[in-house]
């Protein structure tokens, strides 16, 4: 059975007044049958949408959250 996970990439940079943000960097829903597929999948789709080798590059941390159920 497939879920729908989504997916956020946050990066954390200073503000003008020396305090660290949590920035938005990118979201993604995906179907996938497991956290792992879906982040996996996602951790893709950024780098290709960003043109990067690397989703560290652009983020410090990624996050999995189940959305719903989808039948099989």
């Amino acid at each position: 059975m497939l879920r729908e996970y989504l997916v956020t990439f946050h990066k954390v940079v200073s503000d003008d007044i020396g305090h660290d943000r949590r920035v938005l960097q990118q979201q993604a829903v995906i179907a996938a049958p497991c956290p792992v597929s879906a982040l996996t999948m996602a951790k893709t789709l950024f780098c290709e949408t960003a043109g990067i080798v690397d989703w560290r590059l652009r983020a410090d941390s990624c996050e999995v959250v189940v959305l719903t159920d989808h039948a099989a």
